[in-house]
């Protein structure tokens, strides 16, 4: 075969591929629509109405399209860097920051709340990095979390690597992806590797300790963000998200053109927690964990779980 015929084929099929995933931006998001609505299913939460489920639709498609072009446009830059010793991480963040940006301010309220701004570590760079700790209820945390003006890295489940535009911007930002079923011991490992790497450069690590998003339950905290946090001996910065009710429900942003409003988020940074070697892991994360829900209302199965302890 001529080589001239089989480079055209390549690049067909390479034109091809490209156009899939980029398609794929307008179907990926229902998996997603599903995950949110069986978040909000449960009989004490108000289940989400058919705007809201366009909401969170649309949502996605914008999430994965603005940063689907953002990665493409940092692809040559990240591949240029493997040459010469440099990466694309921090225009990535940009990137995210954008994006969350414009998602939130959308599709859920107009700016997000910050309390107890005087507990937010400086962005300095200093070592060891923070490890900001969170509630997970919604996929909201993860727009309004950047709100906070602060650059850190991510824990992903590995199958948000394939997810268009999203996987691609959090490669590129050098975000830490675990496998969290199946033999994955290299996988977590992996995770503390990196997240013991970004601390020791002054890039702080973000998690959701409860690692699944839930509104009706408070999920007890998982081990890795306190294993960090004592290796490395940083501060724990607890932040618990507020995510009103009426979130996806209302009619913001249509709202606003007949002078309606919508209930902000509210992000509430509490005092850091320094963490030592020989720290008692369970206690820290009693601490964070009172900290976090101490301004959070009981919501659900939360008050049944509540009146248990009292």
């Amino acid at each position: 075969m001529d080589p001239a015929d089989v480079f055209a084929a390549a690049v067909s099929v390479l034109k091809a591929a490209f156009f899939l995933y980029c398609a794929s931006a307008m179907i990926l998001p229902i998996p997603s629509v599903w995950q949110e609505h069986k978040i909000w299913a449960p009989k004490e939460l108000p289940s989400l109405c058919f705007f809201a489920h366009i909401k969170v639709f649309v949502f996605n498609v914008i999430w994965m399209g603005v940063t689907l072009i953002g990665g493409v446009l940092l692809v040559p830059k990240f591949i240029i860097g493997k040459i010469f010793g440099f990466d694309a991480s921090y225009e990535a963040y940009m990137v995210e920051n954008l994006t969350a940006h414009i998602c939130c301010r959308l599709f859920v309220c107009p700016t997000v709340e910050i309390r107890g701004e005087e507990n937010l570590p400086a962005d300095d760079a200093s070592i060891p990095a923070p490890v900001y700790v969170a509630n997970h209820a919604s996929q909201v945390d993860l727009a309004v979390v950047y709100f906070l003006g602060r650059r850190f890295k991510w824990i992903a489940k590995d199958s948000v690597r394939y997810l268009p535009g999203v996987g691609l911007i959090l490669t590129l930002g050098e975000h830490v992806f675990i496998k969290r079923t199946g033999k994955n011991k290299k996988s977590v490992s992996n995770l503390y590797q990196q997240s013991n790497k970004a601390i020791q450069s002054g890039l702080p690590m973000f998690f959701f300790p409860q690692g699944t998003r839930r509104m009706a339950v408070r999920l007890p905290f998982k081990d890795g963000a306190y294993r960090v946090a004592m290796e490395n001996e940083s501060q724990l910065i607890p932040i618990s998200i507020y995510i009103p009710l009426s979130c996806w429900n209302s009619w913001y942003p249509l709202n606003l053109l007949w002078g309606g409003s919508t209930e902000n988020v509210v992000l509430t940074i509490h005092k850091p927690i320094q963490a030592k070697k020989d720290d008692d892991k369970e206690e820290l994360k009693k601490k964070t964990y009172d900290s976090i829900f101490s301004v959070l209302p009981l919501i659900g199965e939360e008050i049944t779980d509540y009146k248990k302890t009292k």
